[in-house]
């Protein structure tokens, strides 16, 4: 997954700091061990829109594709950008 270590140094350095980000499994559910709440959630949306110019606006954020790493990875794999060139 070409976003999955991204995606884990940024879960990390916001959430976990104390957890080097090769000790987090890209499979961790986030939202079930407490890592992400729905305050973290927005502000992993928000990181996404900031970095890779994702379009939240034109998918469906469905809180399934939140739920760990690998997850967040797929969905920025398959997301829609709001400019040409976002990566």
């Amino acid at each position: 997954m070409q976003y999955a270590q991204a995606v884990k140094e940024f879960v990390v350095k916001e959430f976990l700091p104390d957890v080097p980000a090769e000790e987090l499994a890209d499979d961790l559910d986030l939202m079930a061990n407490g890592v992400i709440d729905s305050l973290g959630l927005l502000k992993v949306i928000a990181w996404l829109e900031d970095r890779y110019g994702v379009n939240t606006d034109a998918v469906d954020l469905d809180p399934e594709s939140f739920t760990s790493v690998a997850a967040i990875a797929s969905f920025l794999a398959d997301a829609p950008r709001e400019h040409a060139g976002a990566a």
